[in-house]
Order: C-alpha cells, then structure tokens, then sequence
C-alpha cells in the first residue's frame, strides 16, 4: 500500500478536499479549518440550549452539534434553531444521532448538517461474534441500505449535509467480527455507509474517524485517506477529534496529540476537541491547534523530499534500537529535565521534576513523575543524587569533573567526532538532520554507548524531526534518539498543545526513545519561576508519553465531554473520581455520561463508570457490566471496591517533608 497517506511528508500542504456546504458555511476545499463544539444542556430546555449555544459561538464556534436522541429532541431543534435566528445567529447546526434513524430523518429536514453514527445506526451492539459468509454478510449490508437509504435521500432533498462519524469504541458487533478491533475496522464501517451514499450521487459528506487511543484514532485517518483514493472516491473533509479527552491539563495533551499529528501532515478541515468541561472552553483550544497552520508554509524552512518511507503509518512498530544503559531497547522512553537555566540547585529544588527530598527524614522519595536524567549545563550539582536520577553536563564540563562517572556528557557533533575521552557507557551527542552527516552515521553505527538528542529549529519542526529519524533508520543506525524541543516567548498554553504535537507525533510512529523540553520563560527571571516552570515541563513529558501510549505513569481518565444526554454533574464526578483514584499508576478509568458514550467508547478501560438513569450507575470491569443501577451516592466507593477486588488497588502515601 502506498504509505504517502497525505500531501507531503515535508513540506506543509493542506489535503484538498471537495467543498461540503453546511448552512451558509462551507467546509473544506480551500476554506478554513473549522471550529465547532457540542452543547451539554437538555435539548428540550430549549432558552438553556440557546443561551449556551450563544456563549459557544462568542468562544469562537463555527458549528454547533447538539444531542437528538428521539423524535422529540428532533423536532424541538427547530425551536432551538428559531430562537437563535432571532437572536441574530445563524451558525449551523449538526444533530447528533445514536441508535434512532426516525429522529435522524426528522432533524436532517430542521437543521444543516446530521452525524450518524455507522456503529450504532442500523445495528443493536450485543458484544456477541457472529461467523459470516460472504453471502449472509453481504444480506447485512442490504439491510443496512434499506435503513440509511431513506436520511441519504432526505439530506439529498433539504440541502443538509452529513457526517459520517465512526467511533472506535462503538464498532458494531458485524464490523468487529469480520475486521476486529483495528483501524481497517474502523475504515470499513464508513467506507459501507459512504458506498451507499455514493450510489444515490449523495456527496455532501464530512467523515470523521475518533478514537480515545490517540495512536488508533491517527492511523484509522491515515488509513481512510489512503483507502478513499485507492476505491476512486471523493476526497472528503475530515472532523478531527479525539474521543473522550478527558479535562484540565491531560485532555489538552490528549487532543493535541491525536488532532495535532493529523494537521502537521496537512489532514483536517474541521476540529472539534472533546473536554469534560463546558463547551465553550473547547474552542480557545481548537483554535490555538489551528492557528498554528495559517502560516506554517510561509514560516517553516524547506525540508528535502524523503524519498523512503522505513515505517509503516497505519500500525504502530517502535524503531528497533539497542539499550543503552536504560535508554533504548525495550525500556519506555526516558524523560529528561532541563535544569540548566537554575543556578545553586539544593535539595528541594529537585521536587520540581518529581524527586521529594524529607528534611525529617533524610531522604528522597519518588513519585510517578520523576524524571529519569537531569541536565545541568555548566553547573553540576554538589550533592549526592537520589538513587535512580542521573545527571548530564555539557562536555567541557565533564572533562573537568572531579566524578566523571557520576556525569554523563553531552557533546556537539564536532566534539564528539574530535573527542578523545568520553563516559565508558554512555554519551550525549546533540544533532541538527543537517549534521546528521555520513562521517557521523559511520562514526555512531559501532558506538554502543552514544545516544543521540535530535534537535530543530525549523518552524515545520515535527517533520524535520521524522526525517532525522528516517535518515537514521534508512542508514541501519539504531542508536535510540532523545527528542529536544525548546520554546521561546510562547505562552504555557502554547507551550502545551505545541509540545504535545511535535513530540506526540514522532511517538505515535513509534519514533523516540525520551524527550527533553525547555523553554525561555519570558519574561520571568526569578528562580521560583524557573522552578515552577519546569515542574510543569516535566509534568507535560510525562503526559506527552502517557497521551502517545508509549509510557503509562499515571491513573488515565477516558471521561466524555458532558452532552444533553448526560445522567449525572460529568465534571463534578470526574473530579471526586480523580481525587479518590490518581495515584494508581496506569489504571485506566473511563466515566461515561450515559449508555450511548458507555462500554463501547470506554474500550480502552480497565474500569468503567456510567450513567444509567437518573443518579443511577452502573460498574463495568473492561466491556463487561459487574454492577447494575448503583445509587450515585454509593458508586465511588463501589468502584474502589472493584479495583480492590482485582488487587490493583494501593492506599495513597503521604510524603514528609
């Protein structure tokens, strides 16, 4: 299969698309990315709607999707509609549908645009596996026609347009049986809807292809442009969006992941990120991933064609690489913290990057995001390290160590070609793909104790990046590589969605073996500054490497963003589930609004938490329901039980300090 899935590894080019019309917005072709979000009030309080709908588009909404789970929710989104003409806003608006195809085709003749859901259309999920033939699977597809037929021909009417929405945890039980849980599952979920949609000449078609598991939700996209043009169909826009984010800092991270690695390669027409909070706090964030690219082409440097892609896009493969003491080889990848810029470093000031020194008991203790190295530039600590952390120093600094072995080197390429001592076991070499050179290549290949820090500062920084790596791979280098990124004069916020892509990216390709951010901290100077500067650089690796499935430190939450159809206060529980459980590293918990977000869009969990009535939940252990309609007030303490029951629970530790 051809692995150039978009425009150009290289060079930024956005994909183009065919123009889909959206009420009087259009969408795709060479019309702006868009911004949309989806209401979280009751579609039958229809002033609430509105009123919320008015704060999302002064938050900068372009598209509003709002929850018609029945007729009635269908038929009040033309008093929803009304009243914001009224008002004076004509934003478009898309209804969301699960499960009932009567409410659809009434919707699709109210408002501009209808997302169906191809898992759960035309099919009851049953999480049962079904042996087909070729011939009963095909009688499936007729069904399924007969079914979908009727909304293609109403959209095809009224001028609406659709979105073909899959979602990963929400296959149909058909779809799973024949393509199992994968990206191609995925793919061909939409591509049976999207056939039917071409037979009656109906186009006017946003596809969307979202998952919680950012490295699933990138390669089912990557997948689907390749197989729209391998089957000669229209190049439809795409709805970039990451399912079930979650909230503050790790559902930025998360989105920007999955959403950014897509638009560095110049996918998406449409974004849409998913917060457990309210709605309107998702467009700022939309917006800042966008922004990056209205000028990208201009800005960036031009990088030379990779004329031999060595991965493959569409699954996950991490470079093969050897261990370097514990970098490299089968170890996660390693975080390391820039404490260059902090002059006379003490013992509390490592708390900043997750090593917790007690004065009353003399000793340093760990949490869950400690970093692996320090790197202190010219200014060496003067105290013995916490078992576990390990320090680096700039080259000329280490050849003056009175400890050298306690210090590891980091040395340019000139220094390391014209070196004549270094560490015994291992090395730091920085490089730029220009001095990735083949005096260099031939100089690494032999050298077990070298591990590179691949660095850039071109603006097109991601892809720059995976041609260092490629240009590696293609030369049999496997020394493991460290991903630096440095950010000057940005904003935290900025800092966060920007890191999270660029290096988020490469993991998802399974390209990097650690991360090193930094950033200038203008205009700031103080060392307290400094500090808590890079304790949230160091919280924001770990979260990186969490968000790209290659490094599990934390308690992962797959929480949905609030919706009309939510049973229960999403935000309110989320944070008394996050309170209760986030020190149970790699425990993944998924809490779910209602049963259309429940086991399926939680496939990734361990443990499930889902409205099931009003203040009713129910406790799934995986996809499986172990505890019907448990009183709200008892379901926290039901689900630690659970955990308690599988030996995974552990009792929080209290650190003295």
């Amino acid at each position: 299969m051809n692995k150039n899935y978009c425009p150009s590894l290289t060079e930024y080019k956005r994909r183009k698309s065919i123009v889909v019309n959206i009420g009087e917005l259009p969408m795709g072709g060479d019309y702006p990315i868009r911004v949309q979000s989806m209401t979280t009030v009751d579609t039958m309080d229809t002033i609430g709607s509105v009123e919320q709908c008015i704060r999302m588009i002064e938050a900068g909404c372009e598209y509003i999707r709002i929850t018609a789970p029945s007729v009635k929710e269908a038929e009040n989104l033309k008093n929803i509609r009304d009243e914001l003409h009224r008002r004076g806003y004509k934003v478009p608006l898309i209804a969301d549908i699960h499960f009932t195809p009567n409410a659809a085709e009434v919707a699709a003749r109210i408002v501009e645009k209808v997302r169906v859901n191809p898992g759960n259309y035309a099919d009851k999920k049953k999480f049962q596996v079904i042996a087909y033939d070729d011939a009963s699977y095909q009688a499936e597809l007729d069904r399924i026609r007969q079914r979908f037929v009727p909304l293609v021909r109403i959209c095809k009417e009224y001028g609406t347009a659709m979105r073909i929405g899959t979602n990963h945890g929400s296959l149909s039980d058909r779809i799973l049986s024949r393509y199992g849980d994968t990206p191609l599952g995925m793919v061909e979920s939409a591509l049976e809807f999207l056939r039917i949609c071409e037979d009656e000449q109906y186009f006017n078609i946003v596809i969307s292809m979202k998952a919680s598991n950012t490295q699933v939700m990138v390669q089912a996209y990557r997948l689907l442009v390749q197989k729209l043009e391998d089957e000669g169909m229209q190049p439809y826009p795409l709805h970039l969006g990451v399912t079930e984010a979650g909230e503050a800092e790790d559902g930025r991270i998360k989105s920007a992941v999955g959403i950014g690695t897509l638009l560095e390669d110049g996918l998406g027409d449409t974004v849409r990120v998913s917060l457990t909070e309210a709605p309107e706090a998702e467009a700022p964030v939309a917006r800042a991933l966008i922004d990056r690219y209205t000028h990208r082409a201009e800005k960036a440097v031009s990088i030379k064609p990779i004329c031999n892609v060595p991965i493959d896009p569409f699954q996950y493969h991490r470079r093969e690489t050897i261990e370097v003491q514990n970098i490299g080889g089968i170890n996660v990848p390693r975080v390391i913290a820039d404490l260059s810029r902090l002059e006379d470093i003490k013992y509390a000031d490592l708390k900043c990057v997750g090593h917790l020194y007690s004065m009353l008991l003399d000793k340093f203790n760990m949490n869950d995001l400690g970093s692996d190295y320090i790197y202190t530039g010219d200014s060496p600590i003067s105290f013995m390290l916490p078992n576990g952390l390990k320090e680096i120093v700039n080259y000329n600094t280490w050849l003056t160590a009175e400890e050298r072995n306690d210090h590891h080197p980091l040395l340019s390429v000139a220094q390391y070609l014209n070196s004549v001592e270094r560490h015994a076991k291992l090395n730091f070499v920085q490089a730029t793909v220009n001095e990735l050179t083949n005096e260099l290549l031939e100089r690494l290949k032999p050298d077990t104790t070298a591990v590179l820090v691949l660095q850039t500062f071109n603006e097109h920084a991601m892809p720059e990046l995976r041609k260092c790596f490629f240009r590696l791979m293609n030369n049999g280098i496997q020394n493991p590589c460290i991903i630096k990124r440095e950010y000057e004069e940005l904003t935290p916020d900025q800092v966060q969605l920007y890191a999270s892509t660029d290096v988020g990216g490469l993991l998802i390709d399974g390209l990097g073996d650690g991360l090193m951010l930094g950033t200038g901290l203008l205009p700031a100077q103080e060392k307290v500054d400094w500090l808590q500067a890079i304790d949230k650089l160091n919280s924001l690796s770990f979260g990186i490497l969490q968000a790209a499935r290659t490094r599990m430190s934390k308690t992962e939450y797959i929480s949905c963003p609030s919706c009309g159809r939510t049973l229960f206060d999403l935000q309110e529980t989320t944070a008394m589930i996050r309170k209760r459980t986030d020190h149970l590293k790699g425990v993944k918990i998924g809490i779910m609004g209602c049963i259309v977000n429940g086991p399926g869009e939680m496939a990734d969990a361990d443990y499930g938490y889902v409205g099931v009535g009003k203040d009713k939940i129910a406790l799934y252990r995986g996809q499986n329901v172990v505890k019907k309609a448990v009183p709200a007030e008892r379901a926290v303490d039901e689900l630690i039980e659970l955990i308690r029951e599988d030996e995974k629970w552990i009792e929080p530790v209290r650190v003295e300090e």
